[in-house]
């Protein structure tokens, strides 16, 4: 029996890893739509986000079917528990990313943006995304904590990214305001999908780390004694 059911988690795992992919292509994809003002790209990553809104369908399922089937205690059930609010988070992450498509699209231009900063935020909460899920399935708390400090360095970069575009606003009495605030929006929407992150990295509290079961408090990791 409890071979059949480290099965099931092992499959959780694997599922949860995939999701987390999908998220990482997503805003992968929908950060070259915009810098290359690519419609069909945008419309890819709306696309997209409906296979992730699956993926959290199934995952939900399985998670149910373990709670009921196998009724887990202790360190079982906070790992399907958290494994849940996992999803969560990611279904949200699919939105965020099909938002800034949406975006691209209201735009109706081909035209392509420069967005060398923008760039460099969606590579570091794409990492986010993919070391929470990593930290979460091999039970890596240094791995979860920083991914907690990653989030410094996306609000970092969001403020100074907005106040460059408050700034050309100025600048150029409001030319090109409606693009510089899609911009901003954008950038918006990336801080937010790695504030997701940060609550999947501190989910890995639910794993034995060293004997001990691990809890967050605020933004640090700790051991529960």
């Amino acid at each position: 029996m409890r071979n059949k059911f480290d099965r099931q988690l092992q499959i959780l795992d694997e599922q949860l890893i995939h999701m987390g992919e999908l998220c990482e292509s997503a805003i992968a994809n929908a950060t070259k739509a915009l810098s290359d003002g690519s419609m069909e790209q945008a419309k890819a990553v709306i696309n997209a986000d409906a296979e992730i809104d699956e993926m959290e369908k199934d995952i939900e399922k399985l998670c149910l079917k373990l709670l009921l089937q196998q009724q887990p205690v202790a360190k079982d059930l906070r790992r399907i528990s958290a494994a849940l609010k996992m999803i969560t988070d990611m279904e949200r992450i699919g939105d965020q990313t099909a938002d800034i498509a949406e975006i691209v699209i209201s735009a109706n231009t081909e035209e392509s943006v420069d967005i060398k900063d923008i760039g460099r935020m969606a590579s570091v909460v794409s990492k986010m995304v993919r070391d929470s899920v990593t930290s979460y399935v091999q039970k890596d708390l240094e791995l979860a904590r920083q991914v907690m400090l990653e989030d410094d360095k996306v609000d970092r970069l969001f403020d100074d990214i907005r106040e460059e575009m408050v700034n050309y606003i100025a600048i150029n009495k409001g030319q090109r305001g409606s693009r510089i605030v899609d911009l901003i929006m954008v950038t918006k929407y990336l801080e937010r999908i790695g504030a997701h992150g940060i609550p999947e990295a501190c989910r890995e509290r639910g794993a034995v780390v060293n004997g001990r079961p691990v809890v967050c408090v605020g933004q640090c990791l700790i051991y529960r004694v």
